[in-house]
């Protein structure tokens, strides 16, 4: 066949193919600003759904009131939701009573969640309101956005704003990219964290802003071969694997790399946390690479004691066996004088555990800057600042019950 006449085929599937394309808009469903459009999604992304080619789910510009909404799958071609305008959730909790959560997507591949717009989850609410109708303590706790078995899927170009909960959950995910995503809570909000992403593989997050209340990216139990680049994350508890062995048959973590990270005014900077007194488990392949600190109370952390409000037993070691976990070229600022802490469980010490071409500076009155390590000596290379915690130097502190602790100055 003639090149020309190849050219003249391709143009036109491609015509055919674009002219098939099903686009659907919600006020073509009843939807309008300023009102609850729950049900015009529904039917929009029936229709679309059902659509044997590509098709689309479009929000245009403008304000709107969302009441908990399931996408649901599978469909039968690629979609995508568009979304322009902001969605708003509603706050009466009678509306949202036992969600779980607020916008969720269900057992589709193919999914694309794109448009420039907000999800706004309404979670911030002002101590006024909350003096006046004790609006705090009624509020329903959901997650702004949950993704459950989804596949060969992208989220771009979308911002999450004060969620009651979780920003974004991810669960039994497989090769799935966000990419471009805005996430923004108030620093003093509580599990606000940005993407959770547990139970899945091949999923990537990048090129994104993150500021919460909690951690900017949680990783739970059966994780695997993550990707996490170019993120600016703060304020909020860092980026983390864990907390890690509190519920039975947890699944292992294996393999999350975070690179080129800028982190800034957290509570920690890369961190790993497993409960004590914990259920067997094990995290293994995971690394942190070019992580630039700026002011960071705890920029790495390696936590088995893991025990917030201290409720469990810190003195029965972590049963989480942690294996070939690498920090390198991590620089910047530490807002405490300990700025590399590495508490491994005395009951299966970690394994191939490497710092490398590590420069953090503190000017505060608690210095100077060190590390400290319990049953740990991980090897070292590279410029060192602080040194590292080394088995030859004289212990010093006070040892956690059943642990051996190295405390080093500098």
């Amino acid at each position: 066949m003639a090149k020309s006449n190849i050219l003249a085929l391709f143009l036109s599937l491609l015509m055919l193919s674009a002219a098939a394309a099903l686009d659907v808009d919600v006020t073509k469903h009843g939807a309008k600003q300023n009102a609850d459009i729950s049900q015009a999604l529904r039917d929009a992304w029936k229709e679309a759904c059902a659509a044997t080619t590509p098709s689309k789910v479009l929000i245009p510009q403008g304000t709107y009131q969302l009441s908990p909404v399931t996408m649901e799958g599978p469909c039968k071609a690629a979609i995508e939701l568009q979304v322009k305008g902001t969605l708003k959730a509603l706050t009466d909790p009678a509306n949202v009573k036992d969600a779980g959560s607020w916008v969720s997507f269900n057992k589709i591949e193919h999914l694309t969640v794109s448009g420039g717009g907000t999800f706004d989850g309404q979670g911030a609410v002002a101590p006024s309101e909350c003096e006046k109708d004790d609006y705090c303590k009624k509020r329903p706790i959901v997650s702004n956005l949950s993704f459950n078995a989804i596949t060969n899927s992208v989220v771009q170009d979308v911002t999450s704003l004060n969620s009651k909960q979780f920003h974004i959950n991810v669960i039994g995910a497989k090769n799935f990219t966000f990419q471009r995503v805005t996430v923004t809570a108030p620093e003093e909000s509580l599990n606000t964290d940005g993407i959770h992403v547990g139970r899945s593989s091949g999923v990537t997050i990048t090129d994104s802003k993150i500021g919460t209340g909690d951690d900017c990216i949680s990783i739970g139990d059966g994780t695997q071969q993550m990707e996490i680049n170019k993120i600016d994350c703060g304020p909020g508890h860092g980026i983390s694997v864990g907390s890690l062995g509190k519920y039975q048959n947890e699944q292992p973590v294996v393999g999350i790399r975070v690179r080129e990270c800028n982190i800034s005014n957290t509570s920690n900077g890369v961190r790993i946390k497993t409960w004590p007194a914990s259920y067997p488990g094990t995290a293994s392949d995971l690394h942190f690479e070019d992580i630039k600190m700026n002011n960071v109370s705890n920029p790495i952390l390696l936590d088995q004691v893991y025990c917030p409000h201290n409720q469990c037993n810190a003195k029965v070691p972590s049963r989480v066996k942690l294996d070939r976990v690498s920090f390198k070229n991590i620089r910047g600022t530490s807002a405490t004088a300990v700025a590399i802490k590495l508490a491994c469980s005395g009951g299966v010490p970690c394994e191939g555990v490497e710092l490398a071409d590590i420069s953090l500076t503190y000017t505060g009155p608690e210095g100077p800057i060190k590390s400290e390590c319990t049953n740990i000596q991980p090897k070292t290379s590279g410029k060192m600042n602080p040194p590292p915690c080394i088995a030859s130097a004289t212990p010093s502190g006070s040892a956690i019950p059943g642990r051996r602790r190295l405390s080093f100055n500098f």
